[in-house]
């Protein structure tokens, strides 16, 4: 019988059409089910006009709950608290220890009022604010995750955010006493045991129990990201989130349990995770996939791993370490671990990847939980153009004007002649009305 390592999909960059193959197997089409599309817009519509009732009707559908009050899906202030109380010491330290590097990491980001004076008076700046309320979707259903709630809510702690308003997609009861935890500890001032579109729904309509938020933020489900970008406009949002991902480039060196263990880390997540491997060695792949092969037997979740594997994850033989580079920005990952010698001057062959891990130490793994930037990343290839949640996203930026006299004489004739140009009178003579004839311009 064929080994499982053996099944996974393998490409070459010296293949004439690489590209083609590569493109084909992420399988990235961002186009979503007429019949999906529909279910989240019904759910959303629903929520908007029927508000705490719909959320209760949704909740026991999805979620199989006997919910007879929506009071019953409201966490207070106190229960988060007994929660944080509730934890043993180890399970303290762990939360505490992670919490504390993440808070260090973002207080780092934190962007400032800023401006300038020109010679004739007049001041030109921006102004930074944080946004008033935010919603946090704190994933769930296959699992709880503790982590999502500190990378998600501490960021907006840290940003200045005046209330934070977080969803958990299921009430885990004991099971989930370190997300309630976490919750505690992260400042978070309301949580509520809803999820799915319904979720989304409440925080960007608000409703009875549930307040409009600013802007959401953090992944979940189909319906969750269908939903999120149905609102958009309505509500800020942070990114469109799909399966997580985990791209590792490594030149042969790294011990192969490590990189094997590295891929399972992402495929565990759920059977439409990818995690990728690109190695400029071809005798190394052959110890990683003994390496797989000898492991998967051992892991809990052997059976999403290897339907991960086997259905979404691929090798790439790279002829050199620019062209793993190259593939590597083709992919652009979620999660980008450079396995190598010298990281650093790899790094600087590196344009798209939402978290960058450097050197045979830095396990994406450590990321997750603890390292300090948020693991709240662009998937799907939106890399290219998206970033990783950081205190920006709960930050606001207004532009600041504040024109002298001598200032708006020397604008209004360049106003003036671009506002005609354009066929806007009454912006023209709103400029030319602030002309002084007896100053140069």
């Amino acid at each position: 019988m064929q080994s499982i390592s053996n099944q996974i999909k393998q490409l070459s960059t010296a293949d004439s059409n690489f590209e083609q193959e590569l493109l084909a197997l992420l399988e990235r089409d961002m186009l979503v089910a007429d019949e999906l599309t529909q279910t989240v817009q019904e759910i959303l519509q629903q929520v908007k006009s029927r508000g705490d009732g719909a959320l209760v009707e949704y909740t026991n559908r999805f979620d199989s709950f006997d919910v007879t009050d929506f009071s019953e899906l409201v966490i207070e202030q106190d229960q988060l608290q007994a929660a944080l109380e509730r934890l043993d010491d180890k399970q303290r330290q762990a939360l505490t220890h992670a919490a504390e590097r993440i808070r260090r990491y973002h207080e780092k980001q934190k962007q400032s009022s800023w401006h300038y004076e020109e010679a004739d008076g007049s001041v030109y700046g921006q102004k930074v604010s944080p946004l008033d309320r935010v919603g946090v979707y704190v994933p769930g259903g296959k699992a709880n995750y503790p982590s999502s709630v500190l990378m998600l809510a501490i960021p907006a702690q840290v940003a200045g955010v005046k209330e934070i308003v977080a969803t958990v997609p299921t009430a885990y009861g004991e099971d989930g006493n370190l997300v309630f935890a976490a919750a505690a500890l992260a400042g978070v001032n309301r949580v509520f045991t809803i999820g799915g579109a319904q979720a989304v729904a409440a925080m960007t309509y608000g409703t009875e129990s549930v307040p409009r938020v600013d802007k959401i933020t953090g992944p979940g489900n189909s319906y969750v990201t269908v939903a999120k970008k149905l609102v958009f406009g309505e509500v800020g949002i942070d990114m469109i989130a799909g399966p997580s991902e985990l791209t590792i480039i490594c030149d042969g060196q790294t011990d192969p349990d490590w990189i094997a263990m590295d891929l399972f880390s992402q495929a565990e997540h759920d059977e439409q995770a990818q995690s990728i491997l690109i190695t400029t060695d071809a005798e190394f792949l052959e110890r990683v996939k003994q390496s797989i092969d000898k492991l998967l037997p051992e892991m809990e979740r052997r059976q999403i791993i290897e339907t991960s594997l086997l259905n979404r994850g691929f090798f790439v033989i790279a002829e050199d370490m620019e062209k793993a580079a190259v593939a590597s920005n083709l992919i652009a990952p979620e999660h980008l671990e450079l396995s190598v010698e010298d990281p650093d001057g790899l790094l600087n062959y590196i344009d798209n990847a939402g978290a960058i891990f450097l050197g045979r130490y830095a396990a994406e793994a450590l990321g997750d939980y603890c390292a300090g930037p948020s693991h709240v990343l662009p998937t799907s290839g939106t890399a290219r153009f998206f970033s990783a949640l950081g205190v920006y996203d709960f930050q606001k930026r207004s532009s600041i004007l504040n024109c002298s006299a001598a200032g708006a004489n020397k604008l209004a004739g360049t106003a003036s002649v671009l506002a005609r140009e354009e066929h806007l009178q009454a912006h023209a003579l709103s400029a030319e009305y602030r002309l002084d004839p007896d100053q140069d311009s």
